[in-house]
């Protein structure tokens, strides 16, 4: 078992534990979370323009495959939920970007959005994130976090605040 904030060397030679920890970015030692969201918005960058339907399918299966490699590498590091473990956050991020205005402007509403919501943790998502283990409990409470943010940011659009 190792320490929830420190990330050992061997993970980096684990495929899993490489996307689980997000291209590296689950190591910051500061703000962890916030920095392993930063791949999602690469992964948005590309999926922009897809479909809405399409966008929902990759978001969807980008979510079933982080339930396998975060329960992969939570077992590995012996922590449920490792601070370093943010594939959860990217997915978070795609949720939040769903049917997303166009611009960077919603970019970043959205960025701050998903991360305000993933740290506020608002009921259900503080109860699933302290009673649901597993991949599955380390993704649903920033799925839930997103669905939260992508409300404020269609709400944001529709009254037209920006």
């Amino acid at each position: 078992m190792v320490k929830k904030n420190y990330l050992p060397g061997w993970i980096w030679k684990r495929p899993d534990g490489v996307l689980a920890c997000g291209f590296g970015t689950g190591a910051a030692r500061y703000a962890p979370g916030t920095w392993g969201t930063l791949p999602g918005v690469v992964f948005y960058y590309f999926m922009q323009n897809l479909s809405w339907p399409d966008y929902l399918l990759v978001t969807v299966l980008l979510f079933l495959f982080g339930v396998w490699i975060c329960e992969r590498t939570a077992k590995a590091l012996g922590v449920h939920d490792h601070s370093g473990i943010v594939w959860d956050e990217i997915v978070g991020y795609l949720v939040t970007m769903t049917l997303a205005p166009a611009g960077w402007v919603w970019w970043l509403l959205g960025f701050g959005l998903f991360r305000l919501f993933d740290v506020w943790k608002p009921w259900p998502i503080r109860i699933l994130d302290k009673q649901v283990s597993g991949g599955f409990g380390i993704m649903i409470d920033d799925v839930l976090a997103g669905i939260y943010a992508a409300i404020c940011l269609q709400l944001i659009f529709m009254l037209n605040i920006l």
